[in-house]
């Protein structure tokens, strides 16, 4: 770990069962120190103007690093990766993965999520020559030969690109917006069962439940 590293106060701000949850389940497989700042979106925390001083769009996640400000998953997943886990969760920069580590990781930003979501939306894409993502049917069919090869993204090498796809395979096989290949699913079975994944969702669970209670509380005020 670096003296950076070491000297971090680092400022995490998260919504339960949003996109940040991965970026909670990073941070505990980590094990490094943070300030866990929880906005309440039921009652549109992430709204309000101090919370927009910070991310002006009002998204989850964001990452204050001594005041330096990181947001969206993958770029706050590629900061906390390199910083911290000294090379076991990021290869380094000379390393011959490090360049299948960016593509899957920026794959997943880039052409998965927006391939899914379009899906989910019944939006039919632009022609594929000018679609970021050519098309749903081949996103899948490139990620599930990756996972083939097996047992990780990168083969043997266990990384955070792993933690990052499991979360987000885990939640669209659950909703039905991925279908659950046999493949996708022992690899969510290898990477799913860390300890990072029980305390993420038992943290959210509860966090849910709390946000629940207090809008239902203000409802009842009104």
């Amino acid at each position: 770990m670096s003296d950076k590293a070491m000297g971090n106060e680092l400022v995490f701000f998260h919504s339960p069962h949003t996109r940040s949850s991965s970026v909670l389940i990073l941070l505990n497989e980590l094990d490094t120190p943070f300030e866990l700042k929880v906005l309440n979106m039921l009652m549109e925390e992430n709204r309000q103007p101090d919370y927009l001083a910070i991310n002006p769009l009002g998204k989850v996640p964001a990452l204050l690093d001594n005041g330096a400000l990181v947001t969206d998953q993958v770029a706050i997943y590629l900061y906390l990766a390199d910083l911290f886990s000294s090379g076991s969760l990021a290869p380094g920069l000379s390393e011959p993965l490090r360049g299948p580590y960016l593509r899957w990781m920026l794959f997943y930003s880039a052409c998965f999520e927006p391939a899914v979501c379009d899906k989910a939306m019944g939006w039919v894409p632009n022609a594929q020559k000018v679609s970021p993502y050519g098309d749903y049917d081949t996103v899948i069919r490139v990620l599930i030969e990756q996972l083939r090869a097996g047992p990780y993204l990168l083969g043997e090498r266990f990384t955070a690109a792993d933690l990052l796809w499991a979360t987000a395979l885990k939640y669209c096989t659950a909703l039905g917006s991925v279908e659950p290949d046999p493949v996708i699913m022992q690899y969510l079975a290898r990477v799913t069962t860390r300890p990072c994944f029980r305390y993420a969702n038992d943290l959210d669970t509860q966090l849910a439940t709390d946000h629940e209670t207090e809008r239902l509380a203000q409802k009842a005020s009104n």
